[in-house]
């Protein structure tokens, strides 16, 4: 973490002090913090040290040990406290005193809007030398292979005449603390170029002569260039730059300058290039009737730096030459001696030869070095032909030949709906788990349906307990033969007449039962009907409830629909699922990973258990890096492992689909009315009184969340929140500003999806909402059978009037096509970004033939407007404060929850 993030940080927390500690006259909220922050490193250090950090003494201890001994002593001691004992102890204390505060001093940044950057930048490529010209003895055997050594430094000797070969340099720079792609170069900075997005009060020479300052302590070679008036970049030679990337680079970093790096510093290290043949290669072209992961093919191992393969000679020659920075084929690298010597004594032992497909994919997607004995060497990149490389390569689905529909499909497959076919059907004749992750309404059901329709053989002798043993090969063979047997599919009870009625639709040949309510078959008669099945159909509950039953019968496939239904692992749900017996695995869902990356191995590990490794193994090794460090490499890794198996298409991407409707999203704004802003307020200073009471943590985040339930409800309406039956009229802003929207809509002759979280509310609104507006007004909640569930989404999808359609978010957010509808409208917020997606997504998916605009209302300077502003900046994976639902609230200390539910004086409408 930077520390211009952390300067940020600690002015938020300074200001959400409570009030008693902002009026304290004596020390300012800034000061009291660095206070309390202080303290907390300072118990922090002294708990990881050792017992002590003086040298074991020789002999008899001294009778008195002197002050600078003391001082270490107490870095360890209970107590920081060092009495002064003598006039000489007393000047030495003064002394100290000085030097750390000057130090301290000279590493404190200014917390202002810009800091001073710094960018390594490489020597320029070496002119080709002339085909006469001689090569200078010294450095011949180094410029015979096609490496060309930056230096081979001896007795501090620089590469060539000129000392172009170490001509780095680093550049400086002003960056904007906010908005780090805004850069004012040193140069421009001295010709009086203020760059237009720096501030008034900002004086550029100042702030960079005042960063170069601050700097030199951590960079020494900043001294001298600090000798020249306008100091704009120091120059190094190849040790420096080296020094640089490894040690002065990260700690400016650290320290909170700005550090930027070549791309190569990042990218290009060594390892592994795995290179593949397979005797049939089962190429996208016509796959071979006959392939699995225990085909034999030849492979070849080579060293590879970045992109460049290096010979075993060139390897050798760099390790015998000891040079950490080498320029390969014009792209400099970093090279670690250890590595060098690991990846010789590998490629000696195990440089070609053959080995099973499954051992071969591992190794691909980095999970092994063929045998798991490859010394820390990674494998970097794959070069492999036939259905290995479709499968490695991340883009099977376009490598691969379109399926079209299948016999006895009606309907017509979109090009990416076929390719998406092709692609579940090649991992499903492999044996292996897939998660077709298109986004919501690119037609997932139909590209379920038309596999299952599809003629292709299911494998249906074992492995039923393939398991990745990573790095170990894939365990068992696939068998080539096997009959069409019965796919399971699981989803939310409210899905269960959707996919009844899609199978109907598109693939009204397949045998289709239902294992689901009261009445479900038992015994030999449920035995019977899945044998005379092609699909059969489950809920999440009832397969959590049968799954003994459900264990005994060997599926050609189990399906996950809304998968995320699964994403934590330790639910008895997600376990019931993952025991269930199958040939093959596919997960179907458009969020993946909507919080948190221990969903993403959740799923996985249904998918194609074991691949990922265990739940530990994965938090250690990516989710913790990811999330909390943002780091690009386990990112990459990550990516690397699970692209095979994953497929995303977005409806944004016109190459998938470009017939789809724009979607526009706009925030509405309301103002409370007087009588709910006396509600809020009285409902937030309740809630406060009784948190600073609560004495157990689940009693407090119990408050809070009922708290917020409870603020959302103002929001919305007095009589939501008060449950009187009182008039509904005049008495809530959001209500005004809703009935106006729905007004316009039904005068356009539009339809609309009204979500809210509250069925409570939406039986409110339903009648108030008909008579105002004087349209039809239907809703659906929890409560709503499947077959008034049904008949809703009929009508809706079927009538010529305007129409407003009411949803509970939990009964309606997933599984409906509800395309009649142009505008969608969210009520009320689930504060989950994915929920709310999903949710839209029942208009805003294929058969949608008109733009949809998606309205998010929200009350001005409450809970709902700073939540809002929280997410909208708190999108990415990395952030997972945003959890299911509003449970990631309770978390918040009471500061923070203060500052997130006061009321603004704007709240209120005039």
């Amino acid at each position: 973490v930077l520390a211009a993030a952390d300067a940020q940080r600690a002015r938020e927390l300074a200001a959400a002090m409570p009030p008693l500690l902002r009026a304290a006259e004596e020390t300012p909220p800034g000061s009291l913090l660095s206070e309390v922050l202080d303290a907390f490193a300072d118990s922090q250090a002294r708990s990881r040290l050792p017992g002590s950090l003086l040298p074991a003494r020789r002999g008899r201890a001294p009778k008195r040990i002197g002050y600078p001994e003391r001082i270490v002593a107490s870095l360890t001691a209970p107590s920081p406290v060092v009495a002064t004992q003598t006039p000489e102890d007393e000047a030495e204390a003064a002394s100290l005193a000085g030097a750390l505060a000057e130090w301290l001093n000279a590493a404190r940044l200014p917390a202002g809007p810009v800091r001073t950057c710094f960018r390594l930048v490489e020597p320029p490529a070496p002119e080709p030398a002339p085909a006469s010209a001689p090569t200078t003895a010294p450095y011949e055997r180094h410029f015979h292979t096609p490496i060309a050594v930056a230096t081979a430094l001896s007795s501090g000797e620089r590469a060539g005449a000129s000392g172009d070969g170490d001509a780095w340099r680093v550049e400086f720079a002003l960056q904007s603390a906010e908005d780090p792609s805004l850069m004012l170069p040193a140069d421009e900075v001295w010709a009086g170029a203020g760059g237009g997005w720096l501030s008034a009060d900002v004086f550029p020479e100042e702030a960079l002569l005042e960063g170069l300052g601050a700097a030199a302590r951590l960079f020494p070679e900043l001294n001298e260039a600090l000798r020249d008036a306008t100091p704009a970049e120091v120059g190094l030679d190849t040790p420096g730059a080296l020094n640089f990337l490894r040690e002065t680079g990260p700690l400016l970093a650290g320290a909170g300058f700005g550090v930027l790096l070549p791309d190569w510093a990042r990218k290009a290290r060594l390892g592994l290039k795995l290179t593949t043949r397979s005797s049939s290669s089962g190429a996208s072209s016509g796959r071979a009737s006959q392939f699995g992961l225990d085909d034999l093919v030849e492979f070849r191992y080579d060293l590879a730096v970045g992109d460049q393969v290096l010979s075993a000679e060139e390897l050798a020659e760099l390790a015998a030459m000891k040079v950490p920075l080498v320029r390969i084929r014009g792209q400099w690298v970093e090279l670690d001696d250890r590595h060098l010597k690991a990846a010789l004594k590998f490629l000696q032992r195990k440089r070609s030869g053959t080995m099973t497909a499954g051992e071969a994919a591992l190794a691909g997607m980095g999970l092994a070095a063929g045998d798991g004995e490859g010394d820390g060497i990674p494998v970097t990149s794959v070069d492999a032909d036939g259905w290995l490389g479709d499968l490695l390569s991340g883009q099977a689905d376009r490598r691969l030949e379109p399926l079209p529909a299948p016999d006895g499909f009606s309907g017509e497959l979109r090009p990416y709906q076929e390719r998406g076919l092709a692609w579940l059907s090649f991992l499903g004749e492999l044996g292996l788990g897939a998660i077709l992750a298109d986004d919501m309404g690119l037609g997932k059901t139909v590209q379920m349906l038309a596999l299952i329709a599809s003629a292709a053989p299911a494998p249906t002798t074992a492995p039923y307990e393939r398991h990745f043993h990573t790095p170990i090969a894939v365990a068992t063979a696939l068998s080539s033969g096997g009959g069409k047997g019965a796919t399971l599919l699981i989803c939310p009870m409210s899905l269960v007449g959707n996919w009844q009625r899609e199978a109907a639709r598109f693939t009204p040949g397949l045998r289709v039962y239902v294992h689901h309510g009261a009445d479900r078959l038992t015994g030999d008669e449920f035995a019977a009907a899945v044998a005379n099945a092609d699909l059969v159909i489950t809920t999440y509950q009832t397969a959590t409830r049968d799954a003994a039953a459900l264990g005994t019968v060997k599926w050609a496939r189990v399906v996950c629909d809304e998968a995320q239904a699964i994403k934590n692992a330790g639910t008895a749900q997600a376990r019931a699922v993952r025991g269930l017996p199958a040939a093959s695995r596919i997960a179907l869902t458009g969020t993946p990973v909507e919080n948190q990356l221990s969903e993403l191995w959740s799923i996985m590990e249904f998918a194609n258990p074991g691949l990922l490794g265990s739940a530990t193994s994965f938090r250690e090794h990516y989710a913790v890096p990811v999330e909390r460090h943002g780091s690009p490499e386990a990112a990459d890794r990550l990516r690397r492992i699970t692209r095979p198996f994953v497929l995303r298409r977005l409806k944004t991407d016109k190459s998938i689909i470009s017939d789809l409707p724009d979607k526009q999203e706009i925030n509405v704004w309301c103002n409370l009315t007087q009588e709910q802003a006396s509600l809020y307020q009285a409902t937030v200073d309740d809630m406060l009184a009784r948190i600073e009471e609560a004495e157990e943590d689940i009693q407090r985040r119990g408050l809070v969340l009922a708290t917020m339930a409870k603020l959302k409800q103002v929001c919305n309406h007095p009589a939501h929140l008060l449950g009187d039956g009182s008039r509904l009229a005049g008495r809530s802003g959001k209500l005004e500003r809703l009935e106006e929207i729905c007004e316009e809509i039904a005068a356009d002759g539009d339809k609309a999806l009204l979500f809210t979280q509250y069925a409570e509310w939406g039986r409110l609104l339903q009648p108030y909402l008909a008579s105002r507006i004087g349209c039809t007004v239907l809703f659906l909640h929890g409560g709503t059978s499947k077959k008034q569930r049904d008949a809703l989404v009929s009508r809706f999808q079927s009538s010529d009037e305007p129409v407003l359609f009411l949803l509970s978010l939990k009964a309606g957010g997933t599984g409906l096509n509800l395309t009649a509808a142009n505008h969608v409208i969210h009520v009320d917020r689930w504060w989950n970004p994915a929920v709310e997606e999903q949710a839209t997504d029942r208009a805003f998916r294929i058969g949608q033939r008109r733009d949809v605009q998606v309205r998010k209302f929200i009350c001005v300077g409450t809970l709902e407007e700073k939540i809002d502003a929280m997410i909208s900046s708190k999108k990415s994976l990395a952030d997972s404060i945003v959890g299911t639902g509003e449970n990631w609230l309770a978390t918040l200390s009471t500061a923070e929850l203060r500052s997130v539910v006061s009321l603004s004086s704007e709240a209120v409408s005039a």
